[in-house]
């Protein structure tokens, strides 16, 4: 069609039409069929990376795979791309992935996602998945002084499931009882006063010692000091990695100790995380529950303080390798 064909064209849409095809035409250019050159495959390209297999800095150029410069460790002779490891690696229309973390990191749905970037719906889901699955949460290292840690509860949701061994209930509507209970899954939540964060769906039910030793891989280093509710399995785990821990009785009333010890911090994320999964998301399934407490997580530490969010998710997400890039 010529031009004039074209503008013909479009004067006939309705008003609501022409708004679509400007917006269609805005995210084109987003949508660039190339993939531009990142920092990873710079520092590559200038011998400053290694091999993801080994470790190895002996590499060189080894043609490419499918239009990605492919290179061959001399130590251990494999080959990898720039990609090799990260969630990208198999990734079909790498051209796409910046303006999909565009839309991402401004919270637009499945279906306005796949309708910008004319993707299946299940592709984008996919992505968004693949994406949440790179990100980590701190694992206990990383925390000292005062640090707060609490649990919070949320219904269990068999979403998007056809084949429900319970009787359905309506969207948002409570479970049997009230309180801790199988029918109830549990989220662990620890933060430090620097803003170091981990949150760990740790199953179902009331917490338990072993839970909060599996959501904080390494033990929460010496010298700090634990700050939590009454629960008997954080003064276990308190007692076993031989730290100082600080009990708040908020049931009785009492909400700070000493001026300056609460748990203030973690019961206001704990809020935050409700209003943003039943607001954003109209609530998630139990099963991809992990997913999106990682991306609630970097949201609160990361991307709530700089401007290129979608830059920066990206960033984080290829920074986490399945196998190690970097020594």
């Amino acid at each position: 069609m010529t031009y004039n064909e074209v503008l013909s064209a479009a004067q006939s849409l309705s008003e609501s039409e022409r708004q679509s095809l400007v917006q269609a035409l805005s995210m084109a250019k987003h949508c660039e069929a190339t993939v531009p050159e990142s920092s990873h495959l710079s520092a590559l390209l200038e011998k400053q990376g290694c091999c993801p297999h080994c470790g190895g800095n002996r590499y060189y150029r080894f043609g490419k795979d499918h239009g990605t410069q492919r290179f061959k460790c001399k130590d251990c002779g494999r080959t990898f791309t720039e990609y090799t490891g990260t969630w990208q690696q198999k990734l079909h229309k790498k051209g796409l992935v910046k303006a999909y973390m565009h839309l991402m990191s401004e919270q637009k749905s499945l279906d306005r996602i796949s309708a910008a970037l004319h993707i299946n719906k299940k592709t984008a889901f996919d992505w968004r998945h693949k994406i949440l699955r790179s990100l980590k949460q701190d694992e206990g290292g990383s925390f000292s002084g005062i640090t707060e840690s609490d649990e919070t509860f949320f219904e269990k949701s068999d979403k998007g499931s056809r084949h429900l061994g319970r009787k359905p209930r309506k969207r948002g509507g409570g479970g049997k009882g009230k309180g801790a209970s199988k029918d109830k899954v549990t989220v662990i939540v620890t933060a430090d006063r620097k803003n170091d964060l981990n949150m760990t769906f740790c199953g179902y039910g009331r917490l338990t010692k072993a839970e909060i030793t599996e959501s904080l891989h390494t033990p929460l280093p010496q010298g700090t000091v634990l700050c939590s509710d009454g629960h008997v399995s954080y003064k276990g785990y308190a007692m076993d990695n031989h730290i100082e821990h600080v009990v708040i009785r908020a049931d009785l009333g009492r909400h700070v100790k000493r001026g300056f010890y609460h748990i203030q911090h973690v019961n206001s994320l704990h809020s935050r995380l409700k209003k943003w999964l039943n607001g954003t998301f109209w609530g998630v399934a139990t099963k991809y529950m992990q997913d999106y407490l990682n991306w609630f997580k970097v949201q609160e530490t990361v991307l709530k303080f700089c401007n290129d969010q979608a830059g920066e998710l990206l960033g984080i997400s290829m920074k986490h390798y399945n196998v190690k890039f970097y020594r």
